[in-house]
C-alpha cells in the first residue's frame, strides 16, 4: 500500500498590491499630520511651533556637523551597550528564575518591589554610586530596560508546554541542550515581545539620562535649545529621537522575522 506525500505548505510571499497598499497605510497617517501641521503654521508667527520648512532647513546644520560625533553617536552608543546588557541580564537571569521553582518562590516578591519603583528615581542614587559618567547613564538604561526582559523570559519558560520537556526528557535531552533546543526557542515569542518595550524605554532612558549633569548627548543638547530659546534647533532634535525610534523599530522587525521565522510560519499555516 503506498503512501501519497504530504506537502509542506508555504508561506504566501506578499504581492505588489499587498506591499503598496501596507506602504500606504504606513506613510498615509504621518503625510496628514505633516500637511496639517503646514497648514497650521503657515500664517502662524508663533516662535514655539514653528513650521516644517523651517525645522527641516535647521535639521541638517545642526545634527550634521560637530553635534553628530559629540552627540548623537555617543547617545547612540550608550543606548547600544544599555539595551544589549538588559537583553543578556534579562534572558540569563530569567530563565533561571524560570525554571527553577524555589528560586521564583524566593525573588519574586524583590522583583515586584524593584520593578515598580521607576528609573528616573534612580538617577540620583546611580549619580553618587558611579558619578556622572557614561557609566551612570548605561546603568540608568539597564535599570529600566531589564524588567520587561526578564519577566517576559520568566512567563515564557514557566509557560513551555509540558508535552515538550517530557518528551525532551524521554530522549534524554537535558540541561544546556535542553535550554538551547527546546525550553528558550518555545519562550522565544515572549522573549522578544519583552525586548520590543526594553527598546521604546531604552530611548526615553537614554534622553533622561543625559539631563541630569551631562554636557553631551541628544537629552542634554535638546534641553540646551529650549534654555537657549533655539526653538527651531529643539524641534529638531525631537524628530531626530522620532526618526532614531522608527530605525529601530525598524531593524527589531528584521531580527524578529529572522528569530521567529517558525513562529510566524506557523501563524501563517493556522490562517489557511
Amino acid at each position: 500500500m503506498t503512501q501519497t506525500p504530504t506537502r509542506t505548505p508555504r508561506t504566501r510571499r506578499p504581492s505588489l498590491a499587498g506591499t503598496l497598499r501596507a506602504v500606504g497605510y504606513a506613510a498615509g497617517l504621518p503625510a496628514l499630520a505633516l500637511l496639517a501641521w503646514v497648514l497650521a503654521t503657515d500664517r502662524s508667527a508663533s516662535l514655539y511651533f514653528p513650521s516644517p520648512t523651517t525645522i527641516a532647513s535647521t535639521f541638517a546644520a545642526t545634527w550634521f556637523g560637530p553635534a553628530l560625533t559629540t552627540d548623537v553617536l555617543p547617545s547612540l552608543g550608550r543606548f547600544a551597550i544599555g539595551v544589549l546588557l538588559s537583553i543578556v541580564i534579562g534572558v540569563v537571569a530569567g530563565t533561571a528564575i524560570g525554571t527553577t521553582r524555589w528560586l521564583r518562590d524566593l525573588l519574586e516578591p524583590m522583583l515586584e518591589f524593584f520593578r515598580a519603583v521607576p528609573p528616573v528615581v534612580l538617577v540620583p542614587v546611580l549619580m553618587l554610586m558611579l558619578g556622572v559618567g557614561d557609566s551612570m547613564r548605561i546603568a540608568v538604561i539597564v535599570s529600566g530596560c531589564v524588567w520587561p526582559v526578564l519577566l517576559n523570559t520568566v512567563e515564557g519558560v514557566r509557560g513551555v508546554d509540558t508535552v515538550l520537556t517530557e518528551t525532551s526528557r524521554s530522549y534524554r535531552v537535558r540541561g544546556l541542550l535542553s535550554l538551547r533546543s527546546v525550553v528558550l526557542p518555545a519562550a522565544s515569542p515572549q522573549i522578544m515581545a519583552g525586548i520590543r518595550l526594553c527598546l521604546s524605554i531604552g530611548l526615553i532612558l537614554m534622553v533622561i539620562s543625559e539631563m541630569f549633569a551631562s554636557s553631551s548627548g541628544l537629552g542634554y543638547r535638546i534641553v540646551y535649545f529650549q534654555r537657549s530659546f533655539m526653538i527651531a534647533q529643539m524641534w529638531s532634535g525631537i524628530v531626530l529621537l522620532g526618526l532614531v525610534g522608527v530605525a529601530v523599530a525598524t531593524l527589531y522587525g528584521f531580527a524578529e522575522r529572522r528569530v521567529l521565522h517558525w513562529y510566524h510560519g506557523m501563524r501563517e499555516v493556522a490562517r489557511g
